[in-house]
């Protein structure tokens, strides 16, 4: 693993910002007999949740509706992460109005009041976190190395989150 380690905030504010700049996971309920599905991801660090637009005829929303148990992965050239938390139903009009953009209203030919539209809220309770700093050039010498040297490649780091 790499000399660098960083400390619980500075893993999660990373996690937090490539959320943010990247957006799309997989989301789906555990235990369910549904695959998980890609969705947009509209994140909110300040109160450390995750929101979703999705049909109200979804799957989604019938597992949310009781308060499923979720998960979201996630992953970008530097980040990759496995949120485990709950997912539930909102009605928050501030975040339908907040989150709102071009890419979201093309899902929703009526607009903010589609009676289609569901915005799903998910509340992280814990992830493990990979952070994987230098990119495929780094990788690509580690390998080299580790093979030359019958060690194993320095990759990164993995950290636990807690949320709560």
């Amino acid at each position: 693993m790499s000399d660098k380690t960083h400390t619980p905030a500075e893993v999660e504010a990373k996690l937090w910002k490539a959320i943010e700049h990247h957006k799309t996971g997989m989301l789906g309920v555990t235990g369910d007999s549904h695959h998980f599905q890609p969705m947009t991801a509209f994140a909110e660090p300040e109160t450390q949740t995750i929101w979703f637009f999705t049909p109200r005829d979804g799957d989604l929303v019938e597992a949310a509706g009781v308060g499923a148990e979720a998960m979201f992965h996630f992953q970008s050239r530097e980040v990759y992460a496995c949120l485990d938390g709950r997912l539930s139903v909102d009605t928050d009009r501030s975040r339908v109005e907040r989150f709102w953009n071009p890419s979201v209203a093309a899902w929703y030919p009526e607009g903010k009041d589609d009676p289609n539209l569901t915005l799903l809220r998910f509340d992280p309770s814990d992830a493990a976190v990979w952070l994987v700093e230098g990119g495929l050039v780094k990788y690509l010498f580690e390998v080299v190395k580790a093979n030359a040297s019958k060690s194993t490649p320095d990759v990164g780091e993995r950290r636990d989150l807690n949320f709560h």
